[in-house]
């Protein structure tokens, strides 16, 4: 049995690939449903953001679980598997540990050390439990990985220095516009990425913001905190025309800004796309009078000045490392130990087994019999002490899951 962590991110996939293979929050559970459905997979849990579609599984054996991801994603998606086979990556057992570290640490993000993926990590993981596929093989993974990614916030200067996607494009915004506080700002979209820019807009002082959703009451709940105006979506063409700056963020799985909601204008109009999939159609860049900036754009911004974080993202890499160690000790005692038990179990049964077999054929006395005990249980503890001690000391890497399982199939263990 292992961990997997196969998926596609931004530096594997080209962003339309990307974009093609993100799964929305309401295809979630029926994608946690298919992957459990096979007898290989045990628990899963999955992560899709605008930068990666990820599938962590616990599975009986690697090749199988591999595939039961790739073709549960082509199905899911839509998207023959041909076209994204080449761009997939797989990390297993310890290796996969490691990649959800670093993801929920924000270390293999867009934006190096942006905290936003701790809470979307989290909130996979609490879907994952929700609809049962997450238990006692990936809860503990999960948990540790999000205290060492609240860890690695609190106790290193990358919590300090970074910045999110959303402050990154209210950092643009200002950046090529002088400031905001003149300015008439519509943000399209109220999940995670939407709240945090209507949040980040507000702290910078931004003239007026509109908030527009396809539930207007999410709308309205967020305008309500940050001080807003929420609208109705049919009101979107409406409130484009008015826009200086145009932000969106929604899940829709097409288009919902098009060229032909822009009229005319004498002053330029900055809309910023920040959705996978793209909120904003290609024909909106041939209008001369739209600066249209989308999530490379954003990342190019933000990693401009990188040098002070990457600092930041070695000491974060270290209390990883620390984490990991730690985290192989947790392995040690919740998978290795049981298995160990079972060893000795079986081991006992056996002598305990031939014991009860001496005792029909030959004649010994109290003493004796202690004698015999006392030295076959010796012998047991001798010969399985090199085999348990190596488990223990692989805990939680390649070799670890090979030990574990050759002492399954010898020993023939449950």
């Amino acid at each position: 049995m292992t961990y997997l962590a196969v998926g596609l991110n931004h530096r594997s996939a080209p962003a339309e690939l990307l974009e093609s293979l993100t799964l929305s929050a309401d295809v979630i559970p029926k994608a946690l449903a298919e992957l459990t459905a096979h007898d290989c997979v045990n628990e899963a849990v999955v992560i899709s953001t605008c930068n990666r579609t990820e599938f962590y599984v616990h599975a009986e054996r690697f090749h199988d679980g591999f595939k039961v991801c790739r073709d549960a994603l082509s199905l899911l998606s839509g998207v023959d598997m041909e076209r994204f086979g080449d761009h997939l990556y797989v990390h297993h057992a310890s290796d996969a540990v490691q990649h959800l570290f670093n993801v929920t640490a924000g270390l293999d993000s867009v934006v190096l050390g942006e905290h936003e993926i701790l809470g979307q990590v989290r909130n996979s993981w609490d879907t994952a439990r929700s609809e049962g596929t997450a238990r006692a093989l990936l809860n503990p993974l999960f948990e540790h990985a999000v205290s060492a990614g609240r860890k690695v916030r609190t106790d290193t200067a990358i919590g300090q220095r970074t910045v999110s996607l959303a402050h990154s494009a209210v950092e643009l915004a200002e950046d090529r516009l002088s400031n905001l506080v003149d300015k008439r700002v519509l943000v399209v979209g109220t999940g995670e990425v939407g709240a945090s820019v209507a949040d980040a807009l507000v702290r910078r002082g931004v003239g007026e913001l509109a908030v527009c959703n396809r539930t207007f009451e999410t709308a309205d709940a967020l305008a309500q905190r940050v001080g807003g105006t929420a609208y109705h979506f049919g009101e979107l063409a409406s409130l484009i025309a008015q826009a200086d700056v145009v932000i969106t963020a929604t899940g829709a799985a097409g288009f919902v800004v098009e060229a032909e909601m822009f009229p005319v204008r004498d002053d330029r109009v900055l809309v910023m796309d920040l959705a996978v999939p793209r909120d904003v159609s290609p024909n909106v860049m041939t209008l001369e009078w739209i600066d249209l900036l989308v999530l490379a754009d954003l990342q190019a911004f933000a990693n401009a000045n990188i040098s002070e974080r990457q600092v930041a993202a070695e000491a974060a890499r270290r209390l990883l490392d620390d984490e990991m160690e730690r985290y192989r000790r947790t392995i040690t005692t919740a998978e290795v130990e049981p298995l160990l038990a079972s060893l000795y179990r079986s081991a006992e049964a056996d002598r305990q087994h031939e014991l009860d077999r001496m005792h029909k054929h030959h004649d010994l006395t109290e003493e004796q019999w202690a004698a015999v005990d006392a030295a076959t249980k010796a012998i047991v503890v001798k010969l399985l002490h090199a085999p348990s001690s190596s488990v223990r000391r692989a805990a939680g890497t390649h070799r670890g899951d090979r030990l574990a399982e050759s002492i399954r199939e010898l020993f023939d263990l449950s």
